[in-house]
Parts: C-alpha cells; sequence; structure tokens
C-alpha cells in the first residue's frame, strides 16, 4: 500500500513536470528537473544530518557556499600575473598558520592552568602578526592585477567534475570544525552556532577578492557538457533539430540541460543508494537510536558526541556536492546570491514536507517544494489577472495585485508548509517505524 502510494506521488511529479513542458516550454521543465535534483541532493544532506541524528543545522547555506569555492578554485584558470604578484605571500601566510595551530596542539597538553592561557595567547597572536605582514600586501598586490577582469588568483584549470568531491571534501572539513566546536552544545545553541558560521564563510567568501572575486563574480566557469553554439554548428545537431522540426537554438539548449540532468540525476541515485544503504544497516538503526533517546543510547556505551559529529561531517558533505553541481549549472560563482531563504529555509522545507527520515521523502520534496518556488510566480500573474480581468486597466486594485504577484513565492510556500502539517505531519512519505 505505502509502495503503490510512494508511487503515485512521484508519478504525480513527473506529471506536473511534463505539463510544463507541454504548456509552457521543455527547456523551461528541464531547467526545472536540473535544480530540482540539486535540491534533492541538498534535501538528503539536511535529511542525514536531522532524520537521521536529529542535529539541527541551519547552517546549510554556508556549506553549499564552499561547494562552490571549490569549483572555481579547481575549474577556473589560474591568473598567472596575480601568481607571480603575491602568490608566494598568500602561501607564505598560510604555511604560517598551519604552523602555528600545530605548535598550539603540540603544547596544549604539555601545560596547564595559566600557563596553558598565556603560551596558546602568546603562540596564536605570534602566528596572527607573522601571517598578516605578509597576507595583507600579497592580496593588495593580487587584487590590482586587471580587477575588471581578474583580480584574483584563479584555479588549477581541472575539470570542473573534480570540483563536485573537492566540494564535499570542504564541506566536510568545515564541518569537522564546526562539529568539534559545537556538537556538543544543545539543539538550540547549534542552530545559532550554525547559523553564525555560515554566516562568517558567506562574509569571507564576499569580501576576499583575491579568492573569489567578491562581490564582482567569477564568471565563464568551464562546463562538463558541451556548449550550445558546439552543438548549433555540428552538421549531424542541424539535421536533428530538422528532423525533429525543432528550431535549432531551442534544440541546442534542450540537449544541454539533458547533459545536465544526466550527471546531476546519476550523482542523486549513488547518494540516495549509500543512504538507503547506511539507513538500514546497524549504523543507520545506532543513529536513530541515539536521535529517539541520547541517554539511553550513552548508557548501552554509544560514543554520542562522536557519532552526531560523523554523521554531522556525512550530510555536510552532502550539501558541499550539491553546491559545487549548483556552481557549474550556472557557469558563476556569485557569493552575494548565498541567502538563508534559499539555500536554508527552502532545504528544509523540502525535508519537513517531504517526510523527514525518509530518504525517498527528502527527494520528493525537494521535487515538490523547487517545483512549487519556480512556478508560484507565473501561475499567481495568471491567477491575479483572472480575478482582475472585469476591472478597468488602470483601477489600483488591479494594478496592486498585478505587481504583487512575484511575490506569491513566499505564500505559497507557506501554505503549502502549513497544509503538510495539517495533514501530512510526517510528511508526503514518512519515515518508516
Amino acid at each position: 500500500m505505502m509502495m503503490n502510494r510512494n508511487l503515485l506521488l512521484f508519478s504525480g511529479m513527473a506529471g506536473l513536470l511534463m505539463l510544463v513542458g507541454f504548456l509552457q516550454s521543455w527547456n523551461l521543465s528541464l531547467a526545472i528537473i536540473n535544480l530540482c535534483l540539486i535540491s534533492a541532493v541538498m534535501a538528503l544532506g539536511v535529511n542525514i544530518q536531522w532524520g537521521y541524528a536529529g542535529l539541527l543545522n541551519v547552517g546549510v547555506m554556508g556549506f553549499a557556499a564552499l561547494g562552490g569555492l571549490a569549483a572555481v578554485l579547481v575549474s577556473a584558470p589560474p591568473v598567472q600575473e596575480a601568481w607571480e604578484a603575491g602568490g608566494a605571500g598568500i602561501i607564505f601566510a598560510g604555511l604560517v598558520l598551519v604552523a602555528t595551530v600545530i605548535a598550539m596542539r603540540l603544547v596544549y597538553p604539555r601545560l596547564q592552568g595559566r600557563q596553558r592561557l598565556l603560551a596558546m595567547a602568546a603562540l596564536g597572536g605570534l602566528g596572527y602578526f607573522v601571517a598578516r605582514a605578509f597576507y595583507g600586501p600579497a592580496t593588495e598586490a593580487i587584487e590590482l592585477v586587471n580587477p575588471a577582469t581578474s583580480g584574483y588568483l584563479g584555479g588549477l584549470g581541472l575539470p570542473i567534475l573534480i570540483s563536485w568531491l573537492v566540494g564535499g571534501v570542504f564541506a566536510a572539513g568545515a564541518a569537522y570544525v564546526v562539529g568539534k566546536v559545537a556538537l556538543g552544545l544543545r539543539s538550540d545553541y547549534l542552530a545559532i552556532a550554525t547559523l553564525g558560521i555560515s554566516e562568517i564563510i558567506i562574509a569571507v567568501l564576499k569580501f576576499e577578492d583575491w579568492m573569489t572575486r567578491g562581490v564582482k563574480n567569477v564568471i565563464g566557469l568551464p562546463r562538463p557538457v558541451p556548449y550550445e553554439v558546439n552543438i548549433q554548428n555540428s552538421p549531424f545537431f542541424q539535421e536533428l533539430a530538422a528532423s525533429a522540426n525543432i528550431p535549432l537554438i531551442e534544440f541546442s539548449s534542450i540537449i544541454v540541460k539533458l547533459c545536465y540532468a544526466f550527471l546531476f540525476g546519476g550523482v542523486l541515485l549513488i547518494i540516495l543508494y549509500l543512504s538507503e544503504k547506511a539507513l538500514n544497516s546497524p549504523w543507520g538503526r545506532m543513529m536513530r537510536a541515539i536521535r529517539d533517546n541520547e541517554t539511553a543510547a550513552e548508557a548501552m556505551g554509544k560514543n554520542v558526541t562522536g557519532r552526531h559529529l560523523q554523521v554531522f561531517v556525512l550530510g555536510s558533505a552532502v550539501i558541499g556536492i550539491a553546491g559545487a553541481m549548483l556552481t557549474t549549472l550556472d557557469g558563476q560563482f556569485t557569493p552575494a546570491s548565498y541567502q538563508p531563504l534559499r539555500f536554508t529555509f527552502l532545504i528544509w522545507v523540502m525535508v519537513i514536507v517531504g517526510g523527514s527520515g525518509n530518504n525517498w521523502g527528502s527527494v520528493l520534496g525537494g521535487f515538490v517544494i523547487w517545483f512549487a518556488w519556480v512556478e508560484a510566480e507565473p501561475v499567481g500573474l495568471m491567477l491575479m489577472e483572472l480575478v482582475t480581468s472585469g476591472m478597468a486597466e488602470d483601477y489600483w486594485l488591479r494594478t496592486h495585485l498585478l505587481n504583487a504577484a512575484a511575490h506569491m513565492r513566499l505564500m505559497t510556500m507557506g501554505i503549502v508548509l502549513l497544509l503538510v502539517l495539517r495533514f501530512a505531519p510526517r510528511g508526503l512519505i514518512p519515515e518508516k517505524r
């Protein structure tokens, strides 16, 4: 019975996407599908943290942004002039910071009380000022190199697909540091800590121009799929478009989006498979036992903090992979676009609506919520035009309603969330008990 219900829900979602293709355009439908696939991956990452272990991470956007940063550092071509101007200073400053951290780790267990405090302060201060002496001049020199087009070090010039794995590693590393500091906190304090740390990550990405160009953005990142112009110049695709009676420009765009959908769908299936295997394993049962009763699990000899750190790192790694995928799809990295509404609130709504603790529910929630987010504005405009069709063109109420149609998204998200919480409080596909 449950399987039939799940099949019906996914079939209904597929029907809605096909309806967009027939009534609006297949280009739009495929664009929605690609973003739904990425959103589903992000929702799986949050579900690993919240659905498996009950960890309240409201800093999703920070880990997604680290995935986007990985796409820049891996795939962007290096700027040789910038490296010559300040690359050595940046590297030396980084080595000084690493040496400082290692020295503090070595000294910490050997001292006690006031001596430890003074030693930590001395080492930290010395490392900071030495690193700053090289870092400041180096960043200034880098940012002065063709600031309109570059002004940053660039990346390694490697295939951008590699950045998907690197994005997961970046996010996992940041999650490890955050987890070591914050996972001992109560759930509400953990939420505040993750939100604050994610804001710090975004602030660094916005203002460290030497690394990300800041608010000037990094554009023109390489693609893992063909460019439309290459498809349009191919005789094979020209004949194929003519035989299908589709304009060549539209046909090339559809082919590109299908290629992206194939890549994103493959990643989603792999992560979904691994998530299901983990959830149904003894490890998954242990995580759910810790989630439901930490005291009882700890009494049975389980290292609750250690397991929390483990699942926090795993979920963040998945979010980082999705962040790198999103930057790959956009072809640009825009630090200012990482806002809590898009990269934290919506992802949480996807998990809640789909069904916390159920991986298939998170995937469905990713599709349902992103579809509603995209289609709320055009459908809202159609609705307002229908409601105001009997009014004069310049009537104030008609003008107000038509202008307000762009804000239907927020109201739609609220309505969807309220309806699900009222009629399906455990989500569209609830967790199996």
